[in-house]
């Protein structure tokens, strides 16, 4: 599996967690997305995702790694380092 299909096949997982976790069928994983522009997208609903997103790629984050995130493309970089 290339990166770019890699990259491919988790931005539509983390759609479909994103729509799930935030009840918003028209959320879109998108390199630029953020918190900012997610209702809903508050620390409890970080907490949410982040534990859903745990479970369905088998992955554990810290503390720091999950602060650090700006952005779903910048979580999708550290999700593909996590996993391969």
């Amino acid at each position: 599996m290339t990166s770019d299909t890699n990259a491919t096949s988790i931005y539509a997982t983390l759609t479909e967690i994103l729509r799930d976790t935030f009840d918003n069928d028209d959320l879109e994983a998108t390199p630029s997305l953020n918190a900012a522009q997610v209702e809903g997208w508050d620390s409890m609903g970080n907490v949410r995702l982040f534990l859903s997103i745990e479970q369905e790629f088998g992955v554990r984050f810290n503390a720091s790694e999950i602060s650090g995130i700006k952005n779903v493309g910048e979580l999708v970089a550290l999700l593909q380092q996590k996993t391969a």
